[in-house]
């Protein structure tokens, strides 16, 4: 973010006029490409300890912004889980047999998704439209106060239609929150500690995820309305918080400078670092003019079209994918948690049990990936994770072809938390910092809209009709078997990421831009070595050209 103040003959000092006179300076422009230079080579020079103490500041807002996701992640895993609670199948259910019971249809499992899907493309569309025009704060806010209005249709609803329409316009809101956490951690951090704020994003949805099944334990054995009341109204406990919090954050300064606001990013950078450790703010500001200016010569326009030319298209196809591969690796069927447990044959108090020990092992997991996420790549995080998913989601297959005992039901239930503690030291956390990097600074936030709505569509085609239709008592009943489709996607999934998916480690920005630019192929990507002084070289060579 901000560097170490230092003066030279070329450096970039604000004048009188502040530092509007860098919105006209040429690309070329000799102080303004030191100063950038000078930037990148701080970024990379500062520790993790260091950047945690200079921008502690930034760290505590992107966790607060982030926090938002929470909302999403304990409404997703609620909702799902929902389908297998007792109290819950009487109200909103139909009877289907003896040995069944009360039953959420499978049809109407396939309405919740795939609707609850369409809302959150529709909220991240909306996102990533409001923000290049308002900045990430007042689009939050607005949706913040969207919320807290419709989760009282989804509280008071007393049909199964009614839910519907609450938790559909409850989604919009979500679709928001899930594009701007990332997108926001990214451009408020420093390089250093970028990959730490972008992860917890991760660890937000496992939160929100313990939070909803240690809710639904409690009060599984409850008769009455509450046991499923309660859950919908502590929805209402986030709104309020985090609208202050909101309100009271800086804005991030690549917005600004998108926007030419300098003076307002310089305020921005300020807020976001420690005023006494002597940080050269302006020289940040012109490092941020020079990325920006440099996007601009490539593909000047912001707009999602924009998103699909130039290189910008392949960094919207890895990170539509990244965010995809989080659907196709199986997510459906292990994140059905106790509704899978039970279809199993495991009592309903046990399954509820069994899933809350899973968030757990998922927070916990998150939290074990900080450790290495700073050692290994991106991309060799992935590989790894990923590869080792394939391999559970064909055993829970294969050990679903037997004839089925009780203990073959708790192997598999077990390899669902294996499965879940193996995402969430690697392709869960890692995606949402790859995600939050790929993506050029002035279309950040629309490729992380395009990808996040990428997820949602699969999440319609994969969770909201195939996988109910799989596993319902009332459909095709596949039980464990299920794992055999997954398995067969997620591995289709793996040899995609290993010719494209692209390393994003320790790369600025400005970097990642050159890198495209290069057409560098993502297998040679970790490797590449980049000589700072001939990216702005080059630019100099095209002018003499």
């Amino acid at each position: 973010m901000a560097i170490e103040n230092k003066a030279g003959p070329d450096h970039i000092e604000s004048s009188d006029a502040g530092l509007d006179h860098l919105k006209n300076v040429d690309i070329h422009d000799k102080a303004l490409t030191n100063a950038a230079l000078d930037a990148t080579a701080h970024e990379h020079s500062v520790s993790i300890l260091q950047g945690f103490k200079t921008y502690k500041r930034a760290a505590l807002w992107s966790i607060l912004i982030s926090s938002t996701v929470i909302m999403e992640g304990y409404d997703v895993t609620l909702l799902g889980s929902f389908y297998g609670y007792p109290s819950f199948r009487a109200k909103y259910g139909t009877f289907l047999d003896d040995e069944h019971g009360y039953q959420i249809s499978a049809t109407w499992q396939q309405r919740f998704q795939s609707l609850g899907a369409l809302a959150n493309i529709i909220g991240a569309l909306f996102n990533g439209w409001a923000t290049a025009k308002w900045g990430h704060r007042k689009v939050l806010m607005i949706s913040l106060v969207w919320l807290a209005g419709w989760v009282f249709m989804s509280f008071f609803s007393p049909t199964i239609e009614i839910l519907l329409v609450g938790q559909f316009f409850c989604n919009i809101a979500w679709g928001v929150f899930a594009t701007t956490g990332p997108a926001y951690a990214a451009e408020v951090t420093p390089l250093a500690i970028r990959g730490y704020l972008t992860a917890y994003v991760n660890l937000c949805w496992c939160i929100g995820q313990f939070i909803s099944a240690g809710v639904l334990k409690g009060l599984v054995n409850n008769p009455t309305k509450w046991s499923y009341k309660i859950p919908f109204a502590i929805q209402w406990v986030w709104p309020v918080p985090l609208f202050i919090a909101a309100f009271l954050a800086p804005e991030s300064p690549w917005y600004l400078v998108r926007t030419n606001q300098l003076e307002k990013a310089k305020h921005s950078l300020q807020r976001l670092s420690e005023p006494d450790h002597n940080v050269d703010i302006d020289g940040t500001i012109a490092m941020m003019v020079h990325t920006n200016k440099l996007e601009i010569q490539e593909r000047e326009g912001v707009t999602y079209w924009d998103a699909f030319r130039g290189t910008n298209r392949r960094r919207t196809e890895i990170a539509c994918m990244g965010f995809l591969s989080q659907i196709t690796n199986g997510g459906a069927l292990c994140y059905s948690g106790s509704f899978f447990f039970q279809q199993t044959g495991i009592s309903a108090s046990a399954a509820y049990g069994i899933s809350l020990a899973g968030t757990g092992i998922a927070f916990c997991g998150t939290i074990i990936s900080w450790f290495y996420i700073s050692k290994f790549g991106r991309r060799t995080i992935w590989l790894s994770g990923f590869s080792f998913l394939v391999v559970i989601l064909w055993t829970i297959g294969f050990l679903a072809l037997p004839k089925q005992t009780k203990s073959l039901a708790w192997a598999q239930s077990i390899l669902c938390i294996v499965w879940l503690g193996a995402y969430s030291m690697s392709v869960g956390p890692i995606i949402y910092t790859l995600v939050s990097e790929v993506g050029s600074t002035r279309l950040r936030t629309q490729t992380v809209v395009l990808a996040r709505s990428t997820y949602y569509v699969g999440n319609i085609i994969c969770g909201g009709l195939i996988q109910p239709k799989l596993l319902s008592p009332g459909a095709w009943n596949a039980k464990g078997k299920t794992a055999f489709f997954w398995a067969a996607l997620a591995s289709l999934t793996l040899v995609w990421g290993y010719f494209r998916l692209f390393e994003t480690k320790d790369r600025t920005f400005g970097e990642l831009d050159h890198m495209f630019q290069k057409n560098v192929p993502a297998r040679k990507s970790a490797a590449y070595q980049i000589n700072e002084e001939e990216v702005y070289a080059a630019h100099e060579k095209a002018e003499d050209n």
